[in-house]
């Protein structure tokens, strides 16, 4: 099996921008594109094949004809694992939390919900909400949506282009006007609104808020995990950048100046480019000479799977890409 392009579905919510449509080449009928899920099998929006026998069918159709494309490490969840976006944020998302997988297989019949953000562009002055500034109690974070003044304790965090976030089940959170992400999460569309600025929805009504669940399985102290810009490695043709690591993904950035060689054994991976153009050669890279051993062309916004035992390929151009895996260790 080969790598191929992804196609994904896009989502329209009132905070989103065209920043997808304009720079990275989604294409939509939509007004708004705020998300484009770039590696789903959610039946709440799923990637679509673009190219080969497979063309037009979903991942989930391919995967279910071809199970050990997934890899060894996926046998263990019940669901695919990973949900890859870009979100556009043009305006202020909601305050949020996500529950755990307990919660959200009990009350929801989804998954619970990590995430990682990586920030891939962003205003000057832009920040996001990442927790609490300090330890309140339930009571306190009642009487704080209650009495409009919940924005008083959360922590708000200037960001920058490169930094990362790794948010847990039941952290607090939400995404500033401005920025531009990279989200890799565990397959799950579970969210539990707090606050939401006083918007409405395109029905003319406040949109729903979900306080009662919000306060059952959000964290009322700081998040413990630390943020900003991990240290990157240098190799002899790119930087690796390792990003996040948990039980669902593993997620590394490399910043490719000539070809990068990779192979899945063990994993399938996803790669998103967020910077630059290259190509995907299955050959070795001193031998690929013609146009026929190049199977893909890289972009700006590019989402391809490559299949777990997949013929080992490599990268050559000047880019920069998000791969991520199924993979238990951070490689």
């Amino acid at each position: 099996m080969k790598p191929f392009e992804l196609i994904p579905p896009i989502k329209d919510y009132i905070w989103g921008g065209t920043r997808l449509r304009d720079e990275y080449g989604k294409e939509s009928g939509l007004e708004r594109l705020a998300e484009s899920w770039e590696l789903s099998c959610h039946k709440d929006g799923e990637s679509i094949v673009a190219d080969g026998e497979y063309a037009g069918k979903t991942l989930s159709e391919f995967l279910s004809v071809h199970p050990e494309a997934l890899g060894e490490h996926c046998t263990e969840f019940r669901d695919f694992p990973i949900l890859v976006k870009l979100i556009d944020a043009r305006d202020n998302l909601s305050v949020q939390v996500h529950p755990d997988n307990e919660y959200a297989r009990k009350y929801e019949n989804d998954n619970g919900k990590t995430e990682m953000w990586y920030i891939v562009d962003c205003d000057e002055g832009a920040e996001l909400i990442y927790g609490f500034k300090e330890k309140i109690t339930k009571e306190m974070f009642r009487k704080a949506i209650e009495e409009n003044t919940l924005l008083d304790y959360v922590n708000r965090v200037p960001v920058k282009k490169g930094d990362v976030f790794f948010i847990e089940p039941g952290t607090l959170h939400a995404i500033g006007k401005g920025i531009l992400i990279a989200e890799i999460q565990q397959s799950s569309n579970v969210t539990y609104r707090v606050y939401d600025y006083g918007r409405t929805g395109a029905d003319g009504k406040p949109r729903e808020l979900h306080i009662e669940k919000a306060l059952e399985v959000t964290a009322v102290e700081p998040p413990s995990r630390k943020y900003g810009q991990p240290e990157a490695v240098k190799m002899p043709h790119a930087w690796r950048t390792p990003l996040a690591f948990c039980e669902y993904f593993s997620t590394v950035k490399y910043d490719i100046s000539d070809y990068l060689q990779f192979s899945s054994p063990e994993s399938f991976f996803h790669i998103l480019v967020i910077e630059g153009e290259a190509d995907i050669y299955c050959e070795n890279h001193e031998d690929a000479q013609s146009e026929d051993s190049r199977i893909i062309k890289l972009k700006k916004g590019s989402s391809v799977f490559v299949p777990a035992g997949a013929d080992p390929c490599y990268i050559k151009g000047r880019c920069t890409i998000i791969l991520t895996n199924n993979v238990r260790r951070n490689s």
